[in-house]
């Protein structure tokens, strides 16, 4: 059946209008909650795995179990969501992970958890990741009305920025304060699990979005491989979306691998406070991450010829700012450069995705959202891995690389013919030029 959006209360600042509109706060209390648990389940299994094996193998290997079938059903996740619909597909997989949590949490209270079942459950939770993480982000344009759509996802977005912050040092003072380790290991748990009920009430209770009409009419004769085939088609024969995720894919692979292990790496062989400076680096950028998607929420919308303009600088300072770690040796100046990033990375980062949400029929926003995902998952290790080898040889090639990167993105943002695609087609027809 044909959705209809929900219309927000009346208010000057978006953020209370789309947090006015009753099926859009539910899924916000419903996630956040749910994220919160998710940092109590990562914690808490980390630590397990170290205490059960004392093997850093072993704790890669349960990360790894989980993470490539996560990154491998992104794909599939998508086309079943455009096949029933985001809500459907978030309460199934949120009831999965429940009784995944539950059961993890009683078997480590009796004691009776053995290492080859947290293997097991890992791949399962990395499956039914991989499904939810597409399906969550295309639900939001079927909650809020388009205009409002930037402010819908800061809200997300902020929430999920802030709690990633705070989430993992709650999970290790509740560990922490038991001194049996699989007491407080099984009350995470037992949180994450509880969680998820809060979760799989507030998706239950939703109302708009609970169906969508089928991508394609006769969607039983499709196959579900073939519905992922015709997302890609769609994807990259549509100028506009295929620019927009070459942006998105070059920016994830050109920052994930130096901040995750460059800045660590920086941390222990340049800056005197070691430990202590990755910590005020990283919470730097954190910090700044969440003010950038606060303001994408509360400012206004751009005009076209604005939209471009900032894109391009933005992107060109993400660069000169990433280069700049090749040669900061004070970690106070690092901060403020981490910090900086985190401003634009959080505001970009919402108008780049609310720009593929806006420009997305909603019959095809699961497929082109895994992909998405897709991106971000698939790249990072090998960003990772090569940001590790190049570390070896040197530091500041790394940086000045990664650095170059987003100033290439900034220059294919400048060609005029681009530059007109992506604001004409994410910023409106309608929006003056001035």
């Amino acid at each position: 059946m044909t959705e209809s959006i929900a219309q927000p209360i009346a208010a000057s600042n978006p953020m209370k209008r789309v947090l006015g509109i009753r099926d859009f706060l539910l899924l916000w209390i419903g996630q956040s909650t749910s994220l919160l648990g998710d940092q109590f389940h990562f914690i808490a299994m980390s630590w397990l795995v170290l205490k059960m094996t004392g093997d850093p193998l072993a704790l890669g290997a349960v990360l790894a179990i989980g993470g490539i079938p996560r990154a491998i059903f992104t794909l599939i996740g998508g086309a079943i969501t455009d096949r029933v619909s985001p809500r459907r597909v978030m309460l199934i997989s949120d009831v999965i992970r429940l009784f995944i949590s539950a059961l993890l949490a009683a078997q480590v209270l009796t004691g009776s958890l053995q290492i080859w079942m947290i293997y097991v459950y890992s791949f399962v939770v990395g499956i039914v990741s991989g499904a939810f993480e597409p399906a969550a982000m295309s639900i939001t344009p079927h909650l809020v009305p388009s205009e409002d759509l930037q402010a819908g996802n800061s809200v997300m977005q902020g929430s999920m920025s802030l709690i990633g912050f705070v989430g993992p040092a709650l999970a290790g003072v509740v560990i922490a304060a038991f001194h049996d380790v699989k007491t407080g290991v099984a009350l995470a748990m037992a949180f994450d699990a509880l969680t998820f009920i809060v979760s799989v009430v507030t998706l239950w209770m939703m109302v708009v979005g609970s169906e969508v009409i089928p991508a394609v009419q006769n969607s039983e004769a499709v196959s579900v491989f073939e519905s992922i085939r015709e997302g890609i088609v769609y994807m990259f024969k549509d100028p506009a979306l295929r620019a927009m995720f070459i942006l998105i894919a070059v920016a994830n692979f050109a920052f994930g691998g130096p901040i995750i292990v460059g800045v660590p790496y920086l941390a222990n062989t340049r800056f005197p406070e070691g430990a202590a400076a990755y910590g005020l680096i990283i919470s730097g950028y954190a910090g700044g991450n969440l003010l950038g998607i606060i303001l994408s929420g509360v400012l206004p919308k751009l005009s076209r010829r604005l939209f471009k303009v900032l894109s391009v600088a933005m992107f060109a300072f993400f660069g000169l700012g990433l280069a700049a770690m090749a040669w900061i040796n004070i970690t106070a100046v690092a901060v403020v450069d981490m910090f900086i990033l985190g401003v634009l990375n959080g505001y970009l980062g919402i108008l780049l995705i609310t720009g593929m949400q806006r420009s997305t029929p909603k019959e095809m926003l699961g497929r082109l959202m895994s992909m998405v995902v897709l991106a971000n998952l698939g790249l990072m290790p090998l960003s990772q891995a090569i940001a590790g080898a190049m570390l070896r040889w040197s530091v500041a090639p790394m940086f000045l690389l990664a650095g170059a990167m987003l100033l290439a993105c900034s220059v294919y943002i400048a060609i005029p013919s681009v530059g007109t695609l992506l604001t004409v087609r994410f910023i409106g027809e309608s929006s003056e030029n001035t």
